[in-house]
């Protein structure tokens, strides 16, 4: 795999995105959920003992131990952790300096702190992978204050591990969807009813839900090939495979997205497939285009090669899919049809076949990470940098192969033959790091629900036994006028336990006594849970006399034959009793409370008037006023335009100093051409006066040849002379 400079960097700056959205989506719900007078009291989970706080944190790993040292009672102490945890993700997406590996230390432990107390309300798949992917993060982060090194040649091997969380992630969503044995989903069935059974769809789930079912059967098989057969593209050497696994994983989540509101989740997966890109493709949609080099032959024959492969791999997928769901086009209905044409034993023939060599194949891409970062340490120049970057790649792939191998205990529950077969010592490792939520084990969407349609509870209130008033919630289905919402990435989690409550008795559901309980008692922590403007609360001026709760079935409208959409976005039809009419003192209620633990048997500790509490206090007013997910969409975008406020700033600093540079060079290249013209004309000059020079010496030689040959005249005219007086005297 090539360079991955640039996916780094965005796989960080989305994961503080999602710890903002995190923090600051449960940071409005504490008081609710966990406040001294909310559904589950958080302070019941940390009772006083004997024990020394060092016994406490091996107990239970949060640092709400520490609440009390501060002033702080419980509800007060989850509020400035969520609401630390949300500032400092918020200044990590801002600044791109603060993206240290000791900063996102500090949000995972914020956030585990917080997860073991939540409870009911905090067990969620995807709580679990932003705790392991928030822990990745820790490694692939770089250490950038107060100095940082350019050259990290470990990167490549702690990134891995995210996409070895990617593909246990995707895998195990698919294989559990065809080992629960949920008729939906061996049937192809699931998608005619996930989009009005899901928890709270958006408006889209209603159009979805109208599609014909032949292409609602047709997304289910591209929902295997895309979670079971796909993923094994992602370890791929072949750089176009890796690629297109990228853009097929994001799909699918941009679909769930459209359709459903899922929170963080499908965020941090579509994170996690940045592990699938490199520095190549990302300067590609950055339209910074790399200098081709000239290929040899053997470079030549390899792409070929690689393309053979490439295409040989998708006909492959092709192949499979037409034969084991049994694909048939109808030309003249213009539909498709499909069957699942393999049996629950054949599947578990193959997940048997093909646990083990996927490990194996992990193993070898991590291996080959390994060796290559390990190659790359050996060239670096200069004996205490190549030994500086040889410990830190030991430390890392160190750090790398232990995640690694921990990860398969919870990978494993897939197949029951590979989980017996791992080796104790990997057991006994993921039982000691077991409580900080290193790993998980994932499966979303194992059985589809509401498949007579979907259960639904709905909370009525009255004063006088006679008039009763439904009370609605803001975000799930009640009002059958009312449009579905979109809420992502915020997480209503009261909302999302009704949608649980609804699927058995009220008994499964012990903390729905308790809403009802602080119902009854008018607690307004509770009610902005249910509506944050209290005027549409129907007894926001005084608490319902009477509760009950009843079962309905809620089904999606259809268009009307003309084609015009309808008025209802929903129908019902009332199915049975949830929860008998009860009252404050009604035995029934009294008696749930006590059955499941759910009554104070201790006054809350009294609030302290020292500045941290009346601080968390204002800032907890002002901030539950405006609804959540405005809040987590203002808080972002304020970010974004901050970070690209720098970007812009540093790339025109950027472009300043490549003109500046351009200026230097131009101006050494006019020095130049300038010397060589004056180098020029000295050397015509020269040349000039030594031509000149050349013709006095020859003129001057001339006149001295002419005088000698006049000297020589004068002599021979004198000799003559002299001979004729010779001869004249004789």
């Amino acid at each position: 795999m090539g360079e991955t400079r640039l996916p780094r960097h965005m796989f960080l700056w989305c994961l503080s995105a999602i710890y903002m959205f995190a923090f600051a989506s449960l940071y409005v719900q504490i008081p609710g959920l966990y406040g001294n007078e909310g559904v589950l009291p958080a302070r019941w989970q940390l009772r006083v003992s004997g024990k020394s706080v060092v016994e406490q944190l091996k107990d239970s790993p949060t640092l709400l131990w520490f609440g009390p040292r501060l002033g702080l009672d419980t509800q007060q102490c989850m509020e400035l952790l969520s609401l630390t945890g949300a500032l400092l993700s918020l200044m990590t997406l801002a600044l791109p300096v603060l993206r240290d590996c000791r900063v996102f230390l500090v949000l995972w432990i914020l956030y585990l702190s917080l997860y073991q107390v939540g409870q009911v309300f905090l067990y969620f798949q995807w709580d679990n992978l932003l705790l392991e992917t928030g822990f990745l993060a820790i490694l692939i982060a770089p250490m950038k204050m107060p100095w940082s090194t350019k050259e990290r040649l470990h990167d490549n091997v702690t990134f891995w591990l995210a996409r070895w969380l990617l593909f246990r992630l995707m895998f195990a969503s698919g294989v559990v969807k065809l080992t629960s044995r949920c008729p939906t989903w061996w049937g192809l069935t699931a998608l005619t009813y996930h989009y009005e059974t899901q928890c709270i769809p958006t408006p889209l789930a209603w159009f979805a839900h109208q599609l014909p079912a032949w292409f609602q059967k047709l997304s289910v098989v591209g929902t295997f090939v895309i979670e079971i057969a796909v993923p094994f593209m992602f370890f791929s050497p072949i750089r176009r495979h890796r690629l297109a696994a990228f853009y097929v994983q994001v799909l699918i989540q941009v679909f769930i997205i459209l359709s459903g509101n899922y929170n963080f989740f499908n965020i941090l997966t579509i994170t996690l497939c940045m592990s699938l890109l490199d520095d190549q493709h990302v300067n590609f949609w950055l339209r910074r285009y790399m200098p081709k080099t000239e290929s040899t032959s053997l470079q030549t024959l390899c792409s070929w090669l690689a393309v053979v492969l490439e295409i040989g791999t998708y006909a492959v997928l092709g192949y499979w899919s037409v034969r084991y769901f049994d694909l048939q086009v109808d030309w003249e209905n213009k539909s498709v049809s499909s069957r699942t044409a393999f049996t629950y034993f054949e599947f578990n023939g193959f997940l048997k076949t093909v646990t083990v060599p996927s490990i194996w194949i992990g193993v070898l891409s991590l291996t080959w990470e390994v060796i290559s970062a390990m190659f790359k340490c050996a060239c670096v120049r200069g004996v205490l940098w190549r030994l500086w970057n040889t410990i830190q790649w030991a430390v890392m792939a160190a750090a790398t192969v232990s995640m690694f191998a921990i990860s398969l205990v919870p990978y494993t529950y897939i197949e029951y033959d590979a989980h017996s077969n791992l080796w104790p010592g990997i057991r006994t490792a993921f039982e000691v790091t077991d409580r900080y939520q290193l790993v998980s084990s994932y499966g979303l969407f194992r059985r589809m629900t509401g498949v007579g349609g979907r259960p639904e509870v709905v909370i009525e209130g009255s004063m006088d036994r006679n008039t009763w008033t439904e009370i609605e919630f803001m975000y799930k289905p009640g009002n059958v006028s009312a449009a579905p919402p979109v809420v992502a990435p915020h997480q209503p989690r009261l909302d999302w336990q009704m949608w649980f409550a609804a699927l058995g008795p009220h008994t499964q559901s012990p903390w729905f006594s308790s809403l009802l309980h602080r119902l009854l008692q008018g607690k307004r922590d509770v009610i902005r849970l249910i509506q944050t403007d209290e005027s549409q609360y129907p007894f926001s001026k005084q608490p319902p006399a009477y509760l009950r709760a009843h079962r309905y079935k809620y089904w999606f409208t259809k268009p009307k034959e003309d084609g015009s959409y309808p008025q209802r976005w929903w129908r019902r039809v009332y199915v049975e009793e949830f929860y008998p009419m009860v009252h404050l003192g009604d035995s029934y209620l009294e008696q749930m409370l006590d059955q499941h633990g759910l009554k104070d048997k201790a006054p809350p500790r009294r609030s302290s008037n020292a500045w941290l509490p009346q601080l968390l206090r204002h800032v907890g007013k002002h901030a539950r006023e405006m609804p959540t997910p405005l809040l987590l969409w203002t808080l972002f975008s304020s970010a974004a335009t901050v970070c690209l406020l720098n970007s812009l700033r540093s790339l025109a600093r950027h472009h300043q100093h490549e003109s500046l540079q351009n200026k230097h060079a131009d101006k050494q290249e006019t020095g130049w051409n300038v010397e060589e013209e004056d180098v020029k004309k000295h050397e015509e000059e020269d040349v000039k006066d030594n031509a000149e020079e050349d013709g006095k010496e020859q003129e001057e030689d001339a006149t001295s040849e002419e005088e000698q040959e006049g000297e020589i005249e004068e002599e021979v005219n004198t000799e003559e002379t002299d001979v004729d007086s010779l001869r004249k005297r004789k």
